[in-house]
């Protein structure tokens, strides 16, 4: 087969951007958002503003998709705007660094909560003592919970190499699952909640913002600190926001494209967005600001259900966050072989992963992901592949968007079925925001080593296509 066959339709499309959305990150990232910011009004307030720049950045990205409906989604953009060694640098740092990070750390997070039902599966239960750095010093284990991930990973990429409509099928069933069951959770919990008062002593703090040590010591925040703070508690409320592009990467695959991507993009971040801030709200209604702080695992989704089913909602939780994580991690898995695919074609990745199988799928680049995502979730835990996934992701969405204002200058009559909602404020109002939050997370100590790792990964691409450069060429077009 030498292309693609659109048979994906809005509904799809639209599972795909909130499957690939709603993954672990909602059900325990607040704790530590709580601990790093004290008050849940700037909780709140990071939840909204990630949401707000997620639904701008979408807003901004359909003028693209609709122009550029082929697979490989931002990769094809930036290459469209600002040539082949950008898009190179993104190709390289998504497969390397954004993509299969966040396929890892949704693994992790799955393997987890597995281990509730099935202890075995538990991180502390080590397989292989590798080695121990220095005398008393970090020891490097692989646990049952990393070959857990690992198998995860190669189920879904087995799954997703039977054909794209099997991929689509789990991906809409498991995205309908976890979207009812959060909405239960909410419903539920609001009816409860909202008549016991623990909303308004938890908001009796106001906006005192302050930061809790590992020590258990509180730092009162203001000015600079404060937004320093917001800025690192965001890397939960975003990095829980983000795969809203992941339907861009199968645009060769997806009816009407020009049509169905940006709807898709709008509608499945908003009601992602608006399901994140009320799932907040309902811990706030449940739980004391200290119960959310101070959450077993930070398993804040847990605590609250507790509340509501009592010693049941560990187990109905956990369930309910392995089919949410699951989802997720397919939704990843079905996506990224699509842009190595749309490199290999450009002669920018191997040749191999631009051909595809007899089920219309890029097979070779799909079982190549498997593998490295398998090798990352050895590499470290989920904080830190939070971390470095985080900000790569977003400094490659400036670019992105960056990319439209050159687009507009240089090709103002090309077709564009959808054009940017409020050009050029909206736009330049998230590259300004993205910026600043990158920066911040490259100075902040404890965000600095993570991101910087993040960066290098970035800068080390340059050095690959340096090297790879004379040796490209691009697969040759079937007869």
């Amino acid at each position: 087969m030498t292309d693609f066959k659109r048979s994906l339709g809005l509904l799809d499309a639209v599972m795909l951007v909130a499957g690939s959305m709603i993954g672990s990150g909602i059900f325990i990232v607040s704790a530590g958002m709580l601990r790093g910011l004290g008050s849940p009004a700037w909780m709140l307030t990071a939840w909204v503003v990630a949401g707000l720049l997620t639904v701008l950045a979408a807003l901004s990205y359909g003028e693209l998709a609709g122009m550029m409906p082929h697979a490989g989604g931002q990769y094809v953009y930036i290459q469209r705007a600002f040539g082949k060694l950008p898009s190179f640098l993104y190709g390289w740092t998504f497969f390397t660094v954004i993509n299969s990070g966040i396929v890892a750390a949704v693994a992790v997070a799955f393997a987890k909560f597995s281990a509730v039902f099935f202890p075995v599966l538990s991180p502390d239960n080590v397989l292989v003592h590798l080695f121990t750095l220095g005398e008393g010093g970090l020891s490097v284990d692989i646990s049952a919970a990393q070959v857990y991930a690992v198998a995860t990973i190669v189920v879904l990429s087995w799954f997703n190499a039977r054909g794209v409509r099997h991929a689509k099928a789990l991906t809409t069933v498991f995205t309908l699952a976890k979207v009812v069951a959060v909405l239960a959770l909410i419903a539920v919990g609001l009816s409860v909640g909202l008549g016991s008062g623990q909303l308004t002593r938890n908001f009796s703090v106001g906006w005192e913002a302050s930061s809790m040590g590992s020590d258990g010591g509180v730092t009162p925040l203001t000015g600079i600190a404060l937004l320093s703070a917001l800025g690192v508690a965001m890397v939960g409320s975003l990095f829980s926001s983000d795969g809203w592009n992941s339907v861009t990467f199968i645009a060769g695959e997806i009816k009407r494209p020009q049509r169905n991507i940006p709807l898709s993009l709008a509608f499945g971040t908003f009601i992602v967005t608006l399901l994140y801030v009320l799932a907040n709200v309902t811990y706030l209604c449940l739980l004391p600001n200290e119960g959310i702080q101070h959450a077993a695992a930070d398993r804040v989704g847990t605590a609250a259900a507790q509340v509501i089913m009592g010693d049941k909602a560990v187990w109905a939780m956990a369930a309910l966050i392995m089919v949410s994580t699951f989802g997720c991690i397919n939704g990843y898995v079905l996506v990224g072989p699509r842009l190595c695919y749309a490199m290999a074609k450009d002669g920018l990745f191997f040749r191999q992963a631009g051909v595809l199988s007899a089920r219309g799928v890029p097979s070779w680049a799909l079982w190549l992901q498997c593998a490295w995502a398998g090798l990352l979730c050895f590499s470290g835990g989920y904080n830190a592949l939070l971390n470095y996934t985080t900000f790569a992701s977003l400094l490659f969405y400036v670019v992105t968007i960056a990319g439209l204002f050159v687009l507009r200058k240089r090709e103002p009559h090309a077709e564009r079925p959808y054009r940017a909602f409020g050009y050029p404020v909206i736009p330049l109002l998230y590259i300004g925001c993205a910026l600043a939050f990158c920066v911040n997370l490259l100075i902040d100590g404890t965000t600095r080593r993570d991101t910087a790792i993040g960066l290098g990964i970035v800068a080390l691409g340059g050095v690959v296509y340096a090297i790879a450069r004379p040796t490209r060429a691009a697969v040759p077009a079937e007869p």
